[in-house]
């Protein structure tokens, strides 16, 4: 049994370097815009239901990039697209999952959300190693414990409630992400990073639809309780256009370059973001967090080798 962090791939050869680094950045980018999606949220949860919220989300980012596609790629790439196999995976994954981290958010908070999905990368290795693509390597165990060990220092400080339902439903949530992180880059093969990001968007879509539909028929609250201001619109656009829209199409492109379980990784660094960006609203500054944070990046250096044997990306699309 081979000892380094492989992805494996039947005649595949050695990426360039410069396709890890940029798989690496694509990551980067896409925790930061997710990332900002956390303090949007606080702000709208004052007056919105979570239901109307991830309607109004989706509807915004699935509308830019549906744009955005079929600018670059013409409107018969996207009318000849599997729409069936992209719904279903963005129906149950992504939309499953963006629901239950708004809900995790209003649970705990910001912060406390971000960091119950530290167990990406260990989620990731396990698909990757279900799926065959990846043997389990020195190198990666030691990256997964340092991440793991990094989020268990950066939730020493939370008390008990805010480790109970909330937490729960944010690690559903991240193992629903990351299966329709993976599902969507091996069922849609063919399509660009900008195209599974469009079909699995409206897939979410399409659950926030029928979710918001059925609250509203059941006599539920689905309706902002204020008059939303231009801040709470500025904050829906961050909301919706960054944190989904954009950092969707990064993380999926992402994906294609490292396999879900390294691009995982990247997630553990989502709450040192959040709190960065929570500063700007008042929050003050835990150093067990930080702390915490620097231990993930650590992981996610160690985790991958210096000379990595990626797989060939399934789809063999680039951003």
């Amino acid at each position: 049994m081979t000892m380094s962090p492989e992805r494996l791939s039947a005649g595949s050869s050695a990426p360039l370097p410069a396709n890890a680094f940029g798989g690496n950045a694509l990551a980067a980018a896409a925790m930061i815009t997710w990332s900002a999606g956390f303090p949007a949220a606080e702000v709208l949860l004052q007056t919105w239901p979570p239901v109307m919220l991830l309607a109004a989300r989706l509807v915004l980012a699935a509308t830019g990039i549906l744009l955005l596609w079929a600018m670059r790629e013409g409107v018969q790439t996207v009318l000849r697209a599997p729409w069936r196999k992209g719904l279903m995976i963005g129906f149950f994954g992504f939309g499953a999952s963006a629901y239950l981290i708004i809900q995790a958010q209003v649970l705990t908070n910001a912060v406390t959300a971000a960091l119950i999905c530290s167990a990406a990368p260990v989620i990731g290795g396990v698909i990757e190693m279900l799926q065959g693509q990846r043997r389990l390597g020195v190198r990666f165990a030691l990256g997964a414990a340092a991440t793991v060990t990094g989020g268990i220092i950066a939730t020493s400080s939370l008390s008990g409630a805010e480790l109970g339902l909330g937490a729960a439903a944010a690690a559903v949530a991240i193992t629903l992400y990351t299966w329709a992180s993976s599902a969507s880059v091996r069922a849609l093969p063919d399509l660009s990073p900008a195209g599974r990001s469009s079909v699995t968007i409206c897939g979410g879509l399409l659950l926030a639809s029928v979710m918001t539909a059925g609250t509203a028929l059941l006599g539920g609250e689905w309706l902002p309780r204020a008059p939303v201001s231009g801040y709470q619109l500025q904050m829906l656009l961050i909301f919706g256009l960054v944190s989904v829209m954009l950092s969707q199409l990064l993380w999926l492109s992402s994906v294609d370059r490292l396999g879900v379980a390294l691009a995982s990784f990247h997630t553990n660094l989502a709450p040192f973001y959040v709190m960065i960006l929570m500063l700007f609203l008042g929050e003050s500054w835990e150093w067990p967090q930080a702390i915490g944070a620097a231990v993930v990046g650590l992981g996610v250096v160690v985790a991958q080798d210096r000379r990595p044997k990626l797989a060939e990306p399934m789809g063999g699309s680039r951003a």
